[in-house]
């Protein structure tokens, strides 16, 4: 800092406990630095929740309830139209390849231009007056809004996306499609603000709840469910999908988060850390508040949430096609080739 004479830092309010101990670091080590913290990463300012997250709502209807018509939502910020030289900072160590780390996909480009960019696009369309219907659409780019993966980077801000609604809503009218927009905009809010209240309860077993949930870990059934090789072809085809295109639509999502929990008996913690290891839109506070909810540890009020695979596969993929687009019938395996223990079990005659 002192060597390229940096004495502002400017960043987005976030809600990662290891970010938040990495800032509060720098700023011991540098007490010169005067950091500027905004809230372009949420919906709403801190300042405006103050009463609102005291105490704060167990329950996302809770939430919603007091902020959906009692908070204003701050304009987006103007676009920085000038910024200062760069610095000539020497690169040290091995530098990463442009494709590292990423997933072989061809619909996501990061970076703000390519957010404003379907931002815009997908305004243009009529999508947005037909969203609620087609959001449970296992694949398919047209079945979402996908603005998820810009979203976690930084590169598109909610306030952002509220500002087009907004517009759209009065050039072709408000309905419950549009709304549901909005809707998962808050409940992305609501995890945003958890995960600040709850900080590093966010990642521990019991979760918020201090319930300890039955489980045990059987490495086969993990390793199968990663490689989607369970007894599921349902399952099998969302997490090879996920594999191959770091993405999963939210009813994926939820079906083979049910499968992991219910079904594999394994602890919740692994299905959430292979999830911020392969998604795109892999974001903090929503990955892991949305696993403590299924997992009956959370913010769910009803407790555990068990999918039933066969009416989750008759219902949204009746004819077969997302699982045979995403080859889930193949190398399908028995439930266990191990018991606990790693002791092989033997075949039945």
């Amino acid at each position: 800092m002192s060597r390229y004479r940096i004495d502002r830092l400017f960043c987005t309010r976030s809600s990662g406990v290891y970010e938040q101990r990495q800032l509060s670091s720098l700023q011991s080590r540098f007490p010169h630095l005067n950091a500027s913290i905004r809230d372009g990463y949420t919906l709403f300012d801190q300042s405006q929740l103050t009463e609102i997250v005291d105490p704060f709502p167990v329950s996302f209807s809770a939430f919603r309830r007091r902020v959906e018509k009692a908070l204003d939502i701050p304009q987006p910020l103007p676009p920085v139209m000038d910024l200062p030289p760069a610095l000539k900072i020497e690169a040290r160590g091995e530098q990463l390849s442009r494709s590292a780390g990423y997933h072989n996909d061809t619909w996501f480009t990061g970076g703000e231009q390519a957010a404003q960019s379907h931002l815009e696009r997908y305004f243009s369309s009529l999508l947005p007056s037909t969203y609620k219907q087609v959001r449970n659409e296992l694949d398919g780019l047209e079945n979402g809004t996908r603005f998820s993966p810009w979203l976690a980077q930084g590169s598109l801000s909610p306030r952002r996306i509220m500002q087009q609604l907004k517009q759209y809503e009065a050039r072709q009218g408000a309905n419950e499609s549009t709304y549901w927009i909005f809707f998962e905009l808050l409940w992305r809010e609501y995890f945003q603000w958890y995960a600040h209240h709850h900080g590093v309860r966010l990642y521990h077993l019991k979760g918020i709840q201090g319930r300890s949930p039955l489980t045990s870990f059987y490495p086969q059934r993990f390793k199968s469910w990663c490689e989607g090789t369970t007894p599921w072809p349902l399952v099998n085809a969302c997490m090879r999908q996920l594999k191959q295109a770091g993405w999963m639509s939210n009813r994926g999502r939820q079906v083979v988060a049910s499968c992991l929990v219910n079904e594999l008996a394994l602890d919740w913690r692994y299905g959430a850390a292979w999830f911020e290891q392969e998604l795109l839109d892999y974001d903090s506070a929503s990955n892991w508040g949305n696993w403590q909810y299924l997992a009956g540890v959370g913010a769910d009020p009803r407790g555990k949430r068990r999918f039933d695979i066969a009416k989750q596969t008759r219902q949204y993929d009746p004819d077969g096609r997302f699982i045979e687009s995403w080859q889930g019938n193949e190398q399908t395996l028995a439930l266990d080739h191990v018991d606990a223990s790693d002791w092989p079990i033997p075949p039945r005659h």
